[in-house]
């Protein structure tokens, strides 16, 4: 039901549609039901209203006397539509004009019988299913149709008269939907160097003076890679202690500011002790040092998936001597050591 190509949803295509019932006819005409058709021509004039305007022929007998029906209308359906659906049911309402050819027993007249012959306006109410398809769709229909004729002969008391319309109708559209619009391509867009990242390592070629960096580097602006050295020095620890002093933390607190810098980096967190105590037992206190950072630097942010360890090395990687206190304050340390 779509119509890209007028900028509509909806199927907007002339259609004629062929009817045949069975038309009940009002008790006070005295004629028997009949069967009827009508010729129409419609189509929607939005997603919801079709507009017809239809032709109707019945014939029904009084007796062995006959009483022709024909007119035209004018008639509006509104459709109670369903995504995803092909049918759907609607209501009708419309308007127009019925002509009848009445006869009647005019005895003892020798022109008997005799024959009436008017014009009135109608009414059309009903409701129906509607089934849409490709080409054709299908109507089912029950209309009640109010005649305003004042002059029949058979029913002089009457002023208008009621009939009941029961059909089935097949509408064929006319012609094929318009071909969907196909918007044109864009013209592709010619990459320049500053879209282009040949060795992936975030600066784009027109900036990038190393363009053969090494996955994994550290890599400056200018995509070269950045010698990098965490340099903990003043992360000591108090003797025998494995908590962070104060003035430790604004130390690490710029480590942390280098591992959000560049966040392909990876460390390894190592901590290490001065030879007083006995090896096993400093074994221990520099992994509760390296624990001590590792921790802190998680809870900063860093992914531990970046940190190698902690690892802990006891008193068996000193930089300093142990004979005297500055050097033994220097060896009871914490460092970060760059992995790539």
């Amino acid at each position: 039901m779509s119509q890209a190509a007028m900028a509509q949803d909806f199927d907007d295509r002339w259609y004629v549609s062929g009817t045949v019932g069975q038309n009940f006819q009002d008790d006070d005409r005295n004629t028997d039901n009949a069967l009827f058709g009508a010729l129409g021509l419609g189509k929607f004039i939005t997603p919801n209203w079709s507009v017809d305007v239809e032709a109707n022929y019945q014939n029904p007998k009084n007796g062995n006397l006959w009483f022709s029906q024909y007119g035209a209308s004018v008639d509006a359906r509104y459709h109670f539509l369903r995504e995803g659906k092909n049918w759907w049911p609607f209501v009708r309402m419309g308007v127009g004009v019925q002509k009848a050819e009445e006869e009647f027993n005019a005895f003892p007249s020798p022109n008997s019988p005799g024959q009436r012959e008017d014009s009135f306006m109608a009414a059309n109410l009903g409701a129906g299913i509607q089934a849409d398809y490709d080409r054709y769709a299908l109507r089912g229909e029950l209309t009640g149709r109010f005649a305003f004729d004042d002059t029949s002969v058979v029913a002089p008391n009457s002023n208008s008269f009621g009939d009941i319309l029961a059909s089935m109708s097949v509408l064929v559209k006319l012609g094929d939907l318009p071909a969907p619009v196909v918007p044109e391509a864009p013209a592709p867009v010619e990459k320049t160097c500053a879209d282009l990242d040949d060795d992936g390592d975030g600066v784009n070629n027109c900036d990038d003076k190393c363009p053969g960096s090494v996955a994994g580097q550290a890599i400056g602006p200018d995509g070269c890679p950045v010698p990098l050295t965490i340099d903990l020095k003043g992360v000591n620890f108090d003797f025998d202690k494995s908590t962070l002093r104060p003035d430790a933390v604004a130390i690490l607190d710029e480590a942390v500011s280098i591992l959000q810098k560049y966040p392909q980096l990876k460390v390894e967190v190592a901590g290490h002790t001065d030879s007083v105590g006995t090896e096993q037992y400093n074994q221990g206190l520099s992994e509760r040092r390296a624990k001590a950072v590792y921790d802190f630097l998680i809870g900063k942010g860093i992914d531990a998936g970046r940190l190698v360890g902690p690892n802990g090395f006891g008193e068996s990687r000193p930089i300093d001597t142990n004979d005297t206190s500055e050097g033994r304050a220097r060896n009871r340390r914490t460092e970060l050591n760059v992995q790539n």
